[in-house]
C-alpha cells in the first residue's frame, strides 16, 4: 500500500472510530430516561471500547503517516526526529491534544458509572472539535479562520450525532423488543429522532458554508475535490431521504406492521450506515486535494 494509501485508510479510521465513540456516548449521557442508564450502557459498552481504543490506535497511524509524507517517505515514518520535528509544526501541535485526549479517553474505561461515560464522551466531542484545527478546515487566519473553525466543529459533532448514533438506534430496536424495556427504549429512540432533525440541518448548512469558504462563489470547479464534494452531498441527500422514510413512513406502521416494518427499518439503517462509511471515505481522500 502506499503512503498516500495508508493515510487516507487511517484518517477514515479515526473518523468512523470518533463518530462511533460520540453517537453512542450521547445516548447513555444525554438521551436515554435515568432509569434505564445502566442498562443501555452495558449494551452499548462493548461498542464504546472499541471505538476508543480504535481512536488511539488511528491517531498514532496517522500520526505516522504524516511523518513519512513531510519526510522521504515510508522509511521516516519510524525516524524519531522526523517524529520530533512534525510534532513542532501546526498539525503536530493539534495533533499532541489527539493524542492526550485519545489516551485520556482509554483511561476513562478504568472509571465506573456515569462518571465513565461522561469523560468519554467528552474525550471524543474534544477530539472531534480538535479537528478543526487541522487540514483545510485551518485555511484561513484571523476572525475569519475563527469562524471556519467553530463551523467545522459544529459540522463534525452535529454529524457524529447524527451517523455515529445510527447503530445504538438498531440495539434499541432490538431492544424494544423486550416488554420489559420497550417504553424506554422506544423514548430514547423518539429523543433521538427529535434532536436528529436539528442534526441534520446543521449537518447541511455547515457543509454548505465550509464549501463556501474552501472554493468561494460560485463553488463551481473541474477539480477532483469538488467532483468528491458533489459525491459527497450526493450520499448525505440519499441517507436524508433514508431517515426521512424511516422516521415517517415506517415508523407509524410498527404498530399495524409490527415485526415486518422493524425489520425495514433495521435493514435501511443499515443502508445508511453504509453511506455514512463512504461519505467519511470521501472525506478522508479530500485532505490529500487542494480544493482550488
Amino acid at each position: 500500500m502506499s503512503l498516500t494509501g495508508f493515510y487516507i485508510l487511517c484518517r477514515w479510521l479515526h473518523f468512523c472510530a470518533l463518530m462511533s465513540l460520540v453517537g453512542a456516548g450521547v445516548y447513555p449521557v444525554l438521551l436515554a430516561p435515568k432509569g434505564y442508564r445502566d442498562s443501555l450502557t452495558r449494551r452499548l459498552m462493548p461498542l464504546m471500547k472499541v471505538s476508543v481504543w480504535l481512536t488511539l490506535f488511528s491517531a498514532v497511524m496517522l500520526l505516522a503517516a504524516q511523518t513519512g509524507q513531510m519526510g522521504d517517505g515510508w522509511r521516516d515514518t519510524l525516524q524519531s526526529e522526523v517524529w520530533l520535528a512534525v510534532l513542532q509544526t501546526q498539525f503536530g501541535y493539534a495533533w499532541q491534544w489527539q493524542l492526550a485526549l485519545a489516551v485520556s479517553g482509554c483511561l476513562a474505561l478504568l472509571l465506573r458509572g456515569h462518571q465513565r461515560q461522561q469523560t468519554l464522551l467528552l474525550c471524543g466531542v474534544m477530539q472531534l472539535a480538535g479537528l478543526a484545527f487541522t487540514g483545510h478546515a485551518a485555511m484561513l487566519d484571523g476572525w475569519g479562520g475563527v469562524f471556519q473553525r467553530t463551523n467545522q466543529m459544529v459540522h463534525l459533532l452535529s454529524a457524529a450525532f447524527w451517523a455515529g448514533g445510527l447503530l445504538p438506534m438498531i440495539f434499541l430496536m432490538l431492544a424494544g423488543r423486550n416488554p420489559a424495556c420497550r417504553y424506554d427504549a422506544i423514548s430514547t429512540m423518539m429523543r433521538f429522532s427529535r434532536y436528529g432533525h436539528l442534526a441534520v440541518i446543521l449537518v447541511l448548512v455547515s457543509g454548505a458554508v465550509n464549501a463556501l469558504l474552501l472554493l468561494g462563489w460560485p463553488p463551481v470547479t473541474f477539480r477532483l475535490y469538488s467532483q468528491l464534494l458533489v459525491l459527497k452531498t450526493l450520499l448525505v441527500g440519499i441517507m436524508m431521504g433514508i431517515a426521512l422514510f424511516n422516521r415517517y413512513w415506517l415508523v407509524p406502521r410498527f404498530q399495524r406492521s409490527g415485526a415486518l416494518a422493524q425489520q425495514q427499518f433495521i435493514n435501511s439503517t443499515l443502508v445508511e450506515i453504509g453511506l455514512a462509511a463512504l461519505v467519511l471515505l470521501v472525506v478522508a481522500v479530500f485532505a490529500i486535494l487542494e480544493p482550488s
